[in-house]
This record gives structure tokens, sequence and C-alpha cells, in this order.
């Protein structure tokens, strides 16, 4: 990865986010909380894409007032060993209010067959109206680059152990970034609907379900001139864990 350091923008935004989130003093002792959480643990099989391992996660430690977060996920090509996907993020939380925390840190994306990128992040996470879990980051690149992406997810019980979640993940760029295949507009819409039972509380759920994937705009110019397809609909199974 060449030039991280020429690039102060999301350096400062480091430093707001350091600040902003430096834990105040507390005159009486504070509980320290950790878990882990893997959302996504799944095979993907697909007519156009083959089969793919696909997750997404995230781990957490801290207390009521701030945590330190770790955001994951990741695609690999079973047939070709290919990380079509890979990202990381590291990130500081803190409470906006009753149901929104406010959050900000770094992002790193190593994929196989594309250049490195590293960003500055700031958003938010919690509960909108109706119980819908949403998660809504802006994205400030070494390049220069911004670009937003806002995870939406819904959790209907059919019975106390039995739950249908469906799910959408929308990307939208402000510019383009031809190296790694985005097109300024919205880059791209994930859908997926998965049906998961609860063998151990919440801590053991395998699901099945499916999970349908297009490119829009620029982006979808960029991958039919590559030979790709814009749009992928694959079946999944797999499992979700909380520790």
């Amino acid at each position: 990865m060449k030039n991280i350091y020429t690039h102060k923008r999301w350096w400062v935004l480091l430093f707001f986010a350091v600040i902003i989130f430096s834990p105040p003093s507390y005159a009486k002792e504070t509980s320290v909380y950790y878990g882990t959480s893997i959302e996504q643990f799944e095979y993907r099989f697909s007519d156009k894409s083959g089969e793919s391992f696909n997750w997404n996660g995230d781990a957490f430690i801290g207390t009521d007032e701030i945590k330190l977060k770790w955001y994951g996920s990741g695609e690999i090509n079973t047939k070709s060993g290919d990380k079509e996907e890979l990202e990381n993020r590291i990130m500081l939380s803190k409470p906006l209010s009753t149901f929104f925390d406010v959050k900000a840190g770094v992002r790193l994306d190593t994929p196989s067959k594309e250049e490195d990128r590293l960003y500055g992040v700031i958003g938010m996470t919690g509960l909108a109206p109706q119980w819908i879990e949403v998660d809504a980051d802006i994205f400030f690149s070494e390049k220069g680059n911004t670009s937003a992406r806002l995870d939406a997810e819904y959790e209907l019980l059919i019975t106390n152990y039995l739950i249908l979640q469906p799910s959408v993940d929308i990307n939208f760029a402000f510019s383009d970034d031809k190296a790694i295949g985005v097109g300024s507009g919205l880059n791209s819409i994930e859908a997926g609907l998965r049906l998961s039972y609860d063998l151990v509380d919440r801590s053991l759920s395998p699901y099945v379900g499916i999970s349908l994937g297009k490119k829009f705009c620029e982006t979808a110019d960029m991958a039919r001139e590559e030979g790709k397809d814009l749009t992928n609909v694959s079946f999944v199974i797999g499992s979700r864990f909380m520790f």
C-alpha cells in the first residue's frame, strides 16, 4: 500500500474521533463489558459466481459510556482461494441517544485482486422506529474519495425460536475510484432473506436463505467492461454466533 502517510485527511478525522470519544473520568467504579457477534458465517452457492465463503461480524470491549469495536467482513472464492472482499474496521463508539450510538475510526480493505485502501470512518448505529437495526457510515479514503454505506435489517419472530431476517446493504460513492472498480453514484445494493432457528438461546442460530446483489450506474459500466456479472443471486447456508 503506497503513500498512506502522505494523505492527511483521514488523520484529521482520527484525531477528532479520539478527542470526542475520550472517556470521561468517573467518580464510581465502572463496569467493563465485552462480547463477539458473528452475524453471517455462511457458504453461498450461485450459478454465475460459483461458491464462496462469507462472513460478517464484530467484537467490542468497553463501558456503557464508550466502547472499542472491531468490525470485519469478507468473501473468499472457494475455488480460486481469492479474497474477493476483505474489510476490517477499528472504531470507537459512544451513546448519542437512548437508541443510537455515534462512532468513528479507521477501515482497511485488502482484497486479493484490487488495490488496498485505507479510510477514515464516521457513522451512527442503532434501532430505528419499528425496531429496524440501522448502521450508517461515511468513508474518507487515503486517495481523497468519499463514499457512504447504509445497512438495515429486521428480525421477524415467527416463533420464539424461528426468525425471518430481511436485510439490505446500500453503497454510494461521491467520486470515481477506478482502481478498485468504483464509480460515482449508486454502486451496489445487496438484499438478503435468511430463516434461522435459535438452538442455544441467541448463541447458536443456523440458517438458510437467499442473497441478491446488483451493481448500478458507473460501477456497473466498469464491471461490464471487465466482463463481470451485474446481478448475482445466491443461496446461502450458515449460522450466527454470539459469545
